[in-house]
């Protein structure tokens, strides 16, 4: 964690406060899990209650998702009220129901009249071959995440979405190692946050973005320490797990305020962190989506997207790197600092 006490004025918000190296350092986000340790399944909201302006980069070509359409440029819907991060695969989108009572029993909406219809994207991981298969997140999972959201230090490792996310399975489940979940932030001069929290459940290997060591991957059968998953493809191996079981899910947020496109953009140029950080990513057995949300209060046209778009894609790759650091091992699936 690191601190720094500011006193400014950042997209409207007005605060003085330490900031955690999370996503909850963008004011006006909170995030909660729900956690499910003997199942190791879980759910994670990002909630964004008063609305924040919202878009989608889709890159992996088997994604499970919930209500992304309306986050496209062009669609009529703007805000979204809070982003669901998911295990159990596609039966844990019931767990955005959960999220959508919450938010209503609290005045949270969309508003048409006579109700408010709370706009809640999600999406989900496949992780049941780690723990109980037939135990998902679903409604009341989704709204007890609910309860439980901060706006301060968040968990990271094996919790909420992260918890039965793995990596490296080029060679099988039996040589794969633990994802998790991983958050960070960045401030950009004196007044504007990015801030990013990242489900890792990705088929290739977790490296340092800086050296490309491999810090998480396909366990190697003797000695310790993993094997490329790139070099096990150059040299001709076929894999064992051609099912599309695997992805990496997340949300990048800003106070800077931004449009439907630039929001859009942002979310575009922030899922280049899986490239620096993943290796390979976007395959056709990951579902790799990233959600992007502006909480800035009014449109600036001296906002410089492609700036904040870059340090995005480093603040995602940065928790990418803590999502595998802060793992933990469970039922029986080591976690990267326990390979030797």
């Amino acid at each position: 964690m690191f601190s720094c006490l500011l006193g400014c004025c950042r997209g409207g918000f007005y605060f003085t406060e330490e900031m955690h190296n999370a996503i909850s350092d963008v004011p006006g986000i909170k995030v909660g899990h729900w956690t499910n340790t003997k199942a190791v399944t879980g759910c994670t909201v990002i909630l964004c209650e008063q609305g924040a302006v919202a878009g989608i980069d889709v890159r992996g070509s088997a994604p499970g998702t919930r209500e992304t359409d309306a986050l496209r440029p062009f669609s009529l819907v703007q805000q979204a009220h809070a982003v669901l991060l998911t295990g159990g695969s596609a039966f844990g989108l019931d767990a955005a129901s959960g999220v959508m009572r919450y938010l209503e029993e609290r005045g949270y909406g969309l508003n048409l009249g006579a109700v408010k219809i709370p706009l809640v994207p999600a999406a989900v991981l496949f992780d049941l071959f780690i723990g109980e298969a037939k135990v998902r997140p679903g409604a009341e999972e989704g709204y007890q995440a609910c309860l439980a959201a901060t706006d301060g230090e968040i968990a990271e490792g094996s919790v909420g979405a992260g918890t039965g996310a793995t990596v490296g399975k080029i060679l099988g489940r039996q040589r794969a190692t633990k994802g998790g979940l991983g958050t960070a932030s960045q401030q950009i001069g004196d007044d504007t946050v990015v801030a990013a929290i990242v489900v890792v459940n990705a088929f290739g290997d977790v490296v340092n973005p800086t050296t490309g060591e491999i810090l998480a991957g396909p366990r190697q059968a003797e000695g310790g320490g993993f094997s490329s998953t790139v070099e096990l493809l150059k040299s001709g191996h076929t894999s064992i797990n051609l099912l599309p079981t695997n992805t990496t899910i997340g949300v990048v947020a800003t106070n800077a305020a931004l449009g439907k496109g630039q929001v859009n953009k942002l979310a575009q140029m922030a899922n280049s962190g899986l490239a620096q950080a993943i290796r390979p990513c976007h395959t056709m057995v990951d579902g790799d989506t990233l959600f992007a949300l502006s909480l800035g209060e009014s449109i600036e046209s001296e906002v410089n997207i492609t700036q904040i778009g870059a340090v995005a894609a480093d603040v995602v790759a940065n928790a990418i790197v803590r999502a595998i650091t802060k793992a933990q091992t469970l039922a029986d699936m080591p976690a990267a600092r326990e390979v030797r």
